[in-house]
């Protein structure tokens, strides 16, 4: 990999990968990009990395241009990739993988502790924070503590290696219109000439100050917070000596020289630190002044980059203009408390990855991406104000007097702080069904067998995991093998019961060309009492449940596929 500055380079360059597509000769640099490709992904971050990834792996051809020729490592961005993110990847078959390449080990802890510094007084926890420890058999995988950096490169060599896939980086798409049956992308290479790529769709993965956004003329709503932040990654390595409070993911410093929030990348004395109400200005003066603060001692910090922002609380009128769609940043900004910006990010990207490969494949119909945005909507929108939440009570508003007294005012004052902190803190630390649980209402491809109550598709168990529309509720089936695991890339219908139908449904999806895997799933204990068949989507959530087999299995199939509307 070039470092900063080298040559431009365009990876796992596969012509043949494009049925159809011609290439046009080489205008910017003598690996040519191509002149047509299924879809362009603008920006090679996380998210249009992901998306690359559920193409690449369904053989639809795509070409991501990212600008940076490598990975930043200065800023760690988002530090948690959530247990649904990990479902994802241990589909892709690469959890163990970020696992490997992560700094710190998920045993490494599951604590967010509270305190008035590092040396100081300790006034609260929590502890399996943020789907870092089991919650019985919830989820296949944990989440993991990582650098938004170790995930990025990750996922870069995941599309190099896919046929289907090119990764362009040093390059920039500037400008997007429509073309006849198709999109329009100019993308420029590091020496400022353009070159036009044909592309049947476009995903605008480009951030905060998308280029794709601004061509489609959609705008964000919302609003930005008052208080600056300042951000910075430092190395202090004899500053695990001091700490009082043991390892932990983050810590919550609460005193007034230096309200922060910091945690470790790595165990070998390499941290972040967040100070709340800093301003650049500020924080570029008084950096080591502030680490010393939060530390409780002098912490000998080195600073190794800076990061001001303000949070914004902010999504785009509309994610899809025709063949052009937005994800991740490009399309809602909130908050980074509770960790769920980037998972957020790549859930949008799962989500319209399976169905644009649908869509090119020939089996998805017309209203499966038209529920692009039906269904990510209302889940971002929640995310905003959740996490809009939890950014109402940080280190600045947790400050009291005699916070590090010895004396009775000042158990008093910490007695106080932990019950404020363990009632206005908890639903940022364990929202496990803000991340599995959000079921999709409305959406056109979701079907379902009315109950006796007419509601669709009753499910016992969890009220987020009961019908069509929420995710397919884990089950193990054997040591180490999920049920996940067991899905595939496709449709798949479970049969729950011994003797269950499910030739209707079979047949339909044969008739359509969808792709469907049937698996014989027997339900346990109160589970047998649910319904004997679920049709599942390719992103394990339940399309349709019920008791018996559909009268009509074409009307079934194609109402999830997009194709018919009732």
């Amino acid at each position: 990999m070039p470092a900063v500055g080298e040559p431009a380079e365009l990876t796992s360059l596969r012509p043949a990968s494009f049925p159809g597509a011609s290439l046009r000769p080489a205008s910017l640099r003598p690996a040519s990009l191509p002149g047509a490709v299924r879809v362009v992904v603008a920006g090679g971050g996380p998210v249009g990395l992901a998306c690359a990834v559920e193409l690449g792996r369904r053989g639809i051809g795509c070409l991501v241009v990212e600008p940076r020729g490598t990975v930043s490592r200065a800023r760690p961005r988002c530090k948690t990739v959530n247990v649904r993110s990990m479902q994802h990847l241990r589909r892709w078959g690469i959890a163990g993988e970020l696992r490997d390449r992560a700094p710190l080990s998920p045993a490494w802890s599951s604590d967010a502790v509270f305190c008035t510094s590092l040396a100081g007084r300790e006034l609260s926890r929590f502890t399996g924070v943020l789907g870092l420890a089991p919650d019985g058999d919830r989820f296949p995988e944990l989440g993991q503590q990582a650098p938004q950096y170790v995930l990025e490169e990750l996922l870069r060599d995941v599309v190099r290696d896919l046929p289907a896939c090119q990764l362009a980086t040093g390059f920039t798409v500037t400008d997007a219109g429509p073309d006849e049956g198709g999109v329009r992308v100019t993308v420029a290479g590091p020496d400022g000439r353009p070159a036009v790529i044909t592309a049947d769709y476009l995903v605008g993965c480009d951030g905060p100050r998308s280029v794709v956004r601004d061509r489609i003329g959609a705008v964000y709503t919302g609003e930005a917070a008052l208080r600056p932040n300042f951000g910075m990654v430092f190395t202090a390595p004899d500053l695990w000596r001091h700490v009082r409070h043991g390892p932990a993911v983050h810590y919550w410093i609460i005193n007034p020289a230096a309200p922060a929030l910091m945690g470790p990348i790595d165990p070998d004395g390499t941290w972040w630190i967040i100070t709340f109400g800093v301003d650049r200005e500020t924080g570029e003066r008084e950096a080591v002044r502030l680490i010393d603060a939060a530390a409780g001692v002098p912490a000998g910090a080195v600073v190794r980059s800076t990061d001001p922002w303000t949070a914004r609380m902010q999504i785009v009128d509309e994610m899809r203009r025709g063949r052009v769609f937005l994800a991740g940043d490009a399309a809602h900004l909130n908050p980074p408390f509770g960790g769920h910006g980037l998972n957020t990010g790549l859930g949008d990207a799962v989500d319209l990855g399976w169905k644009l490969a649908a869509t090119l494949d020939g089996w998805g119909g017309p209203a499966l991406l038209d529920s692009y945005q039906l269904e990510r909507r209302p889940i971002q929108e929640r995310v905003i104000r959740e996490a809009t939440a939890n950014m109402a009570v940080t280190s600045p508003e947790l400050l009291a007097d005699n916070l590090d007294a010895d004396d009775a005012a000042g158990e008093r004052a910490r007695r106080a702080a932990g019950e404020r902190i363990q009632r206005a803190k908890r639903p940022e630390f364990h929202s496990l069904e803000l991340v599995l649980g959000i079921r999709i209402e409305d959406s056109p491809v979701i079907a379902g067998e009315p109950d006796a109550g007419g509601q669709p598709g009753a499910w016992p168990g969890t009220e987020a995991g009961a019908r069509p529309g929420a995710l397919l509720p884990h089950a193990w089936l054997g040591p180490g093998r999920s049920l996940y695991d067991e899905l595939g890339e496709g449709f798949a219908l479970l049969a729950r019961r011994p003797g269950s139908g499910r030739g209707t449904i079979s047949r339909a999806a044969r008739t359509r060309g969808v792709p469907l895997r049937v698996l014989d799933v027997p339900g346990q204990g109160a589970d047998q009492n649910g319904p004997a068949l679920v049709l599942v989507r390719p992103d394990q959530y339940v399309a349709w449940a019920g008791d018996r087999e559909p009268a009509d299995g074409l009307a079934l199939i194609d109402r999830v596929r997009g194709a018919q509307v009732s």
